[in-house]
């Protein structure tokens, strides 16, 4: 029976994280374990930033956005020596098994360490929703609302001078932001990897809206890393009817205050990954599924495909 255990955050923060290190604790201290805090993720680990958490460390926390713990990327945690450090530090504490919140590179990290002896369960925590094992992310639903508020504020703009909003919104792997946040919106446009990008084909559909559909405005949402926004605003202006203004809303999708449905995802989900622990599991990641917390062999959730949200797309076609 393992008596103490680590929790960390890795790689993007994302909100909720706080939520699901408040589960850890709590469910973990419930059942008798200790728990530790490991600060700036892997690295924290490597360096011996370890702290044992109390309920004064978890006071006010459920609220908060980003993650207390802190969160840093170690790409040199591939390294067998590195991870070899960090071992060294988890048994200096006598931390039997870790609970790690991040994204697909923290999970890799976790499946390494439970080759290691070191029982790891992984936690989905990222804006993007790009964990194909899980219906939805820690963060996803906040990082959503910021996305569709700040829109409904730029489509009054919009209205107002003839202009088309071009926006960019994170995800560049996963197009979950751009495409739920489009439909949220109304969104004319939605520009994806998954979609792909004709800029001559997208030009000509704004001079549709404006001529044919007679637009007042139109908001364009595209996915980051695909094109210059602010040239392809440009370009609006010159070649369509409509003003063409760029807006990149980056970092400001990771921060504020989780919404109710991310409290309550990452409460459940820490809960679980205590429980995986407590039975002796590891190498595993929790999800949801179906409504269902479950837990999935690490290895298989990274080589799960991603899914091609076609149902999605069609909806958005059929209402624009």
């Amino acid at each position: 029976m393992i008596k103490k255990i680590g929790v960390l955050t890795s790689g993007g923060d994302s909100p909720g994280m706080n939520a699901a290190i408040r589960a850890v604790a709590r469910v973990g201290a419930l059942e008798g374990l200790e728990v530790y805090g490991i600060y700036n993720g892997y690295k924290g680990m490597v360096d011996g930033d370890i702290e044992l958490l109390t309920r004064d460390h978890l006071s006010d926390v459920l609220d908060r956005g980003g993650t207390f713990l802190g969160s840093a990327r170690l790409p040199e945690f591939k390294e067998i020596e590195v991870r070899k450090k960090a071992v060294e530090q988890l048994q200096k504490h006598g931390i039997e098994a870790v609970v790690v919140i991040g994204g697909d590179g923290s999970y890799r990290g976790a499946a390494a360490l439970t080759k290691m002896g070191i029982n790891c369960i992984a936690i989905p925590g990222t804006i993007d929703n790009d964990i194909t094992s899980t219906d939805s992310t820690i963060g996803f639903d906040t990082a959503l609302n910021t996305v569709v508020d700040a829109v409904d504020k730029l489509r009054d703009t919009s209205n107002s001078h003839h202009r088309c909003s071009v926006v960019e919104v994170m995800g560049n792997r996963c197009g979950d932001l751009a495409l739920f946040s489009g439909i949220a919106c109304g969104a004319e446009i939605i520009v994806t990897a998954q979609t792909g990008f004709d800029e001559i084909e997208v030009l000509d559909a704004l001079k549709e809206f404006d001529i044919s559909k007679k637009k007042k405005h139109a908001i364009v949402i595209i996915s980051e890393k695909i094109t210059d926004v602010e040239s392809f605003a440009r370009k609006v202006s010159q070649f369509t009817g409509f003003s063409g203004r760029a807006t990149v809303l980056g970092h400001v999708q990771r921060g504020g205050s989780p919404t109710p449905n991310d409290r309550v995802l990452a409460s459940r989900m820490g809960e679980k990954a205590v429980d995986l622990l407590l039975q002796g599991i590891g190498g595993q990641c929790v999800g949801i599924q179906k409504g269902e917390v479950v837990g999935v062999p690490i290895e298989e959730a990274l080589n799960i495909p991603r899914v091609s949200r076609k149902d999605l797309k069609n909806l958005f076609d059929r209402l624009v």
